[in-house]
């Protein structure tokens, strides 16, 4: 959908703001901002709303609103003193004053790309359906509506896609929904489906995630539960769902991205192809990943996204000892510093420099940004499991192996799953179960991925066990990848607090010869 007023669209689903038809760079909020006015010029919208809907209703200061609604006026062509399309009402709220045209933006109407399937404007955007109820009786067919509405919730916490609200995409009830039909009215890239059903007193719910370009189903799942329980698991199951999407939308972002000519490509396109690289942990995709998200940045400045994944990948420069070190470290601040300017509210950025901080060795402050991250978006895996791995380095063993296991059921299909694995086992040996620590640690060292730190750990944790064979086997992979790596070095990498858990590791690493 397009709202347009004056020279100035705002095309609802592709998440973009244009003057004359050129895109405009604005931060998330400010988006958010002028969609929640332009949508609703017919009357006031108070403080308290604009708190709620842009700010997800956490506390803000009247200062803030007004530095917002400032960037929002200079965005759209207007300012304080003319206010001609952002009223204030003192004391109250603010309004949308301009004339407010409204029309559907049918991919291939305007300024999309010959051949482009999925409409390549900005962020991706989904439609949760209404699930469909089969032979559900009558106390559980609510949950058709409930679940997908509590998705939304979910999914409008995430700050890289737009989703349509229910009062749209719920409009599509048909138990057979039509992909093309709903991107043609919604403008969305992908839409997700459900189906309820009940059987032998457990509850069956069923999701489709499909491409709306090609009606391609691109993920599914069942999940099940006994009735009488259906209620204390839902939340369960949502967070399962978001963090599929998490995982398979980017995955489908970077197939459509590869086969575009590169001048066509997008900041979000450049974006999503830098994922691609980023979790292989060698230097060449390392490189890759920075230079995508380099042109990215270079595309749209004001894409938080972008700087957070420059943040990653100098991160991992400095954590893998790729080059400079100092450098790096320098890059991954500035650069997460950046993206919170940009967006405060996205959980990557605020995880990126809980990554900064325990490149320093901070880790009260590392594990801090983490838990933000986590207030942020209560279902993002890779923020449970890094806090987790700052616990588990800080000492608190059976905590961080609580955590730790959230992070692993939100998300087994994960990136870093591998890391997931080792930090679960270290949790073991940081309780002294050293048999139970080097079976999850082997585990993680097998997996496809995994770097030679990993390797490292799984030498010492069965040297640590008695197993001595093992213990030299790991040693002697590591020291073919890596022949120069020292103790130092891996606690350089890992900082862990000083006490008996870093003593037993320091130990097994020298016992070792590294």
């Amino acid at each position: 959908m397009i709202l347009a007023f004056g020279d100035i669209e705002l095309d609802t689903a592709a998440g973009e703001l244009r003057r004359n038809g050129v895109a405009i760079s604005v931060a998330p909020q400010i988006l958010t901002l002028v969609h929640l006015l332009a949508s609703n010029p017919d009357r006031l919208v108070t403080k308290d709303e604009l708190v709620e809907r842009v700010w997800d209703a956490r506390f803000i200061s009247d200062s803030a609103i007004s530095t917002a609604v400032k960037e929002a006026r200079k965005a759209v062509g207007d300012d304080g003193a003319r206010q001609s399309i952002i009223r204030t009402v003192h004391g109250r709220g603010f309004r949308c004053v301009a004339e407010v045209r409204v029309r559907k933006d049918i991919p291939g109407e305007h300024d999309l790309a010959a051949g482009d399937p999925g409409g390549f404007q900005g962020r991706p955007s989904i439609a949760v359906l209404p699930f469909v109820s089969l032979g559900a009786e009558t106390e559980y067919a609510p949950l058709a509506d409930a679940l997908p509405a509590e998705i939304i919730s979910a999914i409008s916490r995430l700050r890289w896609i737009a989703v349509i609200a229910r009062g749209s995409s719920f409009r599509f009830r048909a138990q057979t929904p039509d992909p093309s039909a709903i991107r043609s009215a919604l403008g969305v890239r992908y839409v997700l489906a459900g189906l309820i059903e009940v059987a032998a007193k457990t509850l069956f719910v069923n999701v489709e995630l499909s491409e709306t370009a090609s009606d391609r189903v691109i993920w599914s799942e069942r999940f099940s539960a006994p009735i009488d329980g259906i209620h204390e698991i839902r939340s369960r199951i949502v967070a399962e769902i978001v963090t599929a999407l998490e995982i398979r939308i980017p995955m489908a972002e970077a197939s459509a991205a590869e086969i575009r000519p590169p001048s066509n490509l997008n900041a979000w396109a450049e974006f999503h192809l830098g994922l691609r690289h980023l979790y292989r942990f060698n230097r060449i995709d390392n490189a890759a990943a920075e230079a995508r998200f380099r042109k990215a940045v270079e595309k749209e400045p004001g894409l938080a996204r972008a700087h957070a994944g420059l943040s990653f990948t100098a991160f991992q420069s400095a954590f893998m000892h790729y080059g400079q070190d100092d450098d790096a470290r320098n890059l991954a601040r500035s650069a997460a510093d950046k993206s919170l300017e940009l967006d405060f509210l996205d959980p990557f950025a605020n995880y990126c420099m809980g990554r900064v901080q325990w490149l320093n060795g901070d880790l009260e402050q590392a594990i801090a940004w983490m838990s933000r991250s986590l207030e942020v978006s209560p279902n993002f895996a890779q923020g449970s499991y890094a806090k987790a791995l700052m616990m588990m380095m800080n000492g608190e063993g059976a905590a961080a192996r609580a955590l730790n296991s959230n992070a692993m059921a939100l998300s087994p299909l994960d990136p870093l799953h591998y890391a997931m694995l080792a930090n679960q086992g270290n949790t073991h040996l940081c309780e002294g179960n050293f048999a139970e620590g080097a079976k999850w640690i082997d585990r993680a060292a097998k997996a496809p991925g995994t770097h030679y730190l990993i390797a490292m750990l799984a030498g010492a944790a069965h040297h640590l066990a008695g197993n001595d064979e093992k213990a030299r086997m790991w040693t002697d992979r590591v020291r073919q990848r890596r022949p120069d790596i020292t103790t130092e070095e891996y606690f350089r990498s890992f900082p862990y607090a000083e006490g008996l858990h870093k003593s037993r590791m320091w130990k097994a690493f020298r016992g070792l010869g590294f």
